[in-house]
């Protein structure tokens, strides 16, 4: 069901004359979607100040966090490069259900889209593409843990389908989550919380931070 989200007023995280970088609250579309009640997203609450920003990548709209913008068609050029040769670094920072029995892993799973049941993915071993997620538990509670994601990869959805692949779905998922795990939490508990990139003008490296709420409390 859409939602309609009002960014925090600090969410212009920064801004030149070549990017934007956001941090985007959960239920905010990334870009507009199909139906009319679906046309809100970050381009229409940016518009008003900033009516040269360019999507560059995407948000899924429950999940918050980092998002990077261009300001002019170079620089979108540039940092769609980066991101299709994979030279953009992410860090994401979700809670899972259940109890994770080692500090760290890696998910090696292809995935597709499930095209009768869009937009939800599947694991495919035969026709699906290449997905690979790194994780690290940050801290075990119960019945849950907190834990950063590194995707080497960027297929839509490919965090949440590789954490339901692990037995360990993200809380408030309502795509993978069996219902316990999504009835845990009101919102889905994942965040893209770092990035960096290679400025498109002046080719210095770049890393954003932005922290993640839910890590402070408990679901």
């Amino acid at each position: 069901m859409f939602k309609n989200i009002q960014p925090d007023s600090d969410w212009l995280h920064y801004e030149d004359q070549d990017i934007i970088v956001i941090n985007k609250p959960s239920g905010l579309l990334s870009v507009p979607g199909k139906s009319e009640a679906n046309k809100t997203c970050v381009l229409t609450h940016l518009y008003p100040s900033h009516p040269d920003a360019l999507i560059v990548h995407r948000l899924d709209m429950d999940t918050s966090g980092i998002l990077v913008l261009a300001r002019n068609k170079a620089s979108h050029r540039h940092l769609s490069i980066q991101f299709q040769d994979r030279k953009v670094s992410k860090v994401y920072y979700a809670l899972c259900a259940g109890l994770l029995k080692k500090p760290y892993g890696s998910i090696n799973l292809p995935m597709r889209c499930d095209w009768d049941n869009r937009p939800k993915q599947i694991i495919d071993f035969i026709h699906g593409r290449h997905a690979q997620t790194d994780w690290q538990l940050l801290n075990q509670f119960d019945g849950y843990f907190s834990l950063a994601l590194f995707p080497i990869t960027g297929r839509s959805h490919q965090l949440r389908l590789h954490m339901q692949a692990l037995g360990h779905p993200i809380l408030g998922d309502n795509f993978y989550a069996d219902k316990k795990s999504f009835m845990m939490s009101e919102r889905l508990m994942l965040h893209a919380g770092q990035i960096s990139f290679t400025h498109p003008t002046t080719l210095e490296p770049m890393t954003f931070k932005c922290p993640a709420r839910f890590l402070e409390t408990q679901p």
